[in-house]
């Protein structure tokens, strides 16, 4: 049963922007970004990148970036760095998409940290160095970006060019599992149905491939039935015991 895992790609993780944005007029940002405000520039960029309050349109949503990223606000750097790597309102331009993912990660911001760490990853826009893929992806990682823990669980897993740790590894995806990441869950539940840096464990296995099969993965899906064929009926119903248990958290958190 082969673990299927990938390496993410850049994502854009914005959240101070969609907050801002969700609860001001548009017309008070737009005023506020005319004024140079940074903060408001950068949730002007966000609602026309994502048509919030105004018609789409990417061009205007890198010029309002621009002009935040470059009084150094990190969210807009991040968010720039997203448009050049993606070709979104300005061109393909994979150097300056790391230029100022690396500006924004050098203050800290998780997600910048994640998309530097994958661009060194897959060695675009900047040479593949993983020692450097590493650094940023554990950097982003230990503050609890999911992305990043699920980039570092396929590294240690998969022969990405370093050697294998799949116990390490299986910890990354726990951590992400944990956050609902899908594919995370997805590889956790394959590292317990083989035995790979965790016990061998059918439940353990079954329960986090049906949580990922139950979010449409149809690959995890296609696993789980695999694990259930070799499961004794006891364990099937501990893990379908675990899994109502889950259900049950979930409906008492709402």
């Amino acid at each position: 049963m082969k673990i299927f895992s990938r390496i993410a790609a850049v994502v854009l993780i914005s959240m101070t922007a969609i907050a801002s944005v969700a609860a001001q007029n548009i017309d008070v940002v737009r005023r506020a970004a005319e004024r140079g405000d940074a903060g408001a520039q950068t949730d002007l960029g966000y609602a026309y990148a994502n048509g919030r309050g105004v018609a789409p349109n990417q061009v205007l949503a890198v010029m309002w970036y621009r002009k935040a990223a470059e009084q150094g606000n990190a969210v807009a750097q991040t968010n720039l760095g997203y448009a050049y790597a993606n070709g979104l309102g300005a061109r393909l331009d994979s150097k300056q998409a790391v230029e100022w993912f690396r500006k924004a990660a050098e203050q800290g911001y998780a997600s910048a940290q994640c998309n530097l760490g994958a661009m060194y990853t897959t060695g675009v826009g900047v040479p593949r160095d993983l020692k450097q893929a590493l650094f940023w992806l554990q950097k982003a990682a230990a503050q609890g970006n999911v992305m990043a823990q699920y980039n570092l669980g396929v590294l240690y897993t998969e022969n990405k060019g370093i050697p294998p740790d799949f116990k390490t590894g299986a910890d990354w995806f726990l951590k992400a599992a944990m956050q609902g990441n899908t594919d995370a869950q997805n590889n956790l539940g394959s590292l317990y149905a083989n035995g790979n840096g965790v016990p061998k464990d059918f439940v353990q296995a079954f329960y986090w491939l049906d949580i990922a099969a139950q979010k449409g993965d149809n690959v995890a899906a296609e696993k789980r039935d695999r694990v259930m064929d070799k499961m004794t009926d006891p364990q099937l119903n501990e893990a379908l015991r675990l899994l109502e248990e889950r259900e049950r958290r979930k409906a008492k958190v709402k």
